[in-house]
């Protein structure tokens, strides 16, 4: 970790616990050496921070570039590991950034709906991560974060103290044969696969 990334991601962490109550559901179940793929639920501004601190190791992220931008904060973001990208969600150039930081033993935070939802609900997951999953072979871990879009929902500025679980699934390992044909159909199978792995998970763990 660098130092801006351990300063924030300790605070992360003291914030989530103190004033969100943040619990873990199965810890034991996340992948802390080698490449991993987190692919979490999305619905609040918050699941980026709450699913990185859920893993000991630093983690990558994606953010839209304008964020760069931000006083204070935008400079410090390459530092907390943040691959900038366009707003379309059409670059490239992130996208083979985020293929060789996995490939290189890293792990990543991915939405595998691509946006945050606008009632909470998950939504359907796009061919994105299958396509990371396709080129890279790392093992996915589903998680789902419950309670985020009650405390800071999309379209709101008012943040509401609930309380927040996050239950980490089971890895999930694909084979040769499942990864071998590079098509869109094969990269929305993947994804779906994931999404389904992500709605399994409940509270109850």
């Amino acid at each position: 970790m660098t130092l801006v990334y351990c300063i924030f991601y300790n605070l992360a962490k003291i914030l989530a616990k103190t004033l969100f109550r943040m619990r873990v559901v199965h810890p034991e179940r996340m992948i802390e050496t080698g490449p991993l793929i987190l692919a979490v639920n999305h619905s609040s501004y918050f699941d980026p921070p709450l699913a990185g601190i859920c893993s000991r190791r630093a983690v990558y992220y994606l953010a839209r570039k304008s964020l760069l931008k931000w006083p204070f904060f935008g400079p410090l973001f390459p530092d907390m590991n943040v691959i900038p990208v366009e707003r379309d969600g059409n670059d490239m150039s992130a996208l083979r950034e985020v293929i060789k930081k996995v490939k290189e033993g890293n792990g990543i935070v991915l939405f595998p709906e691509g946006t945050r939802s606008k009632d909470g609900n998950l939504q359907k997951a796009k061919a994105g991560i299958g396509l990371v999953i396709a080129k890279t072979q790392a093992p996915v871990v589903p998680m789902r974060i419950f309670g985020a879009y009650e405390a800071f929902p999309k379209g709101t500025k008012r943040m509401r103290f609930t309380k927040i679980t996050v239950v980490i699934g089971e890895p999930i390992y694909f084979t040769k044969d499942e990864l071998s044909d590079n098509s869109r159909e094969t990269y929305q199978r993947l994804s779906d696969r994931v999404m389904e792995g992500i709605s399994k998970l409940t509270i109850a763990g």
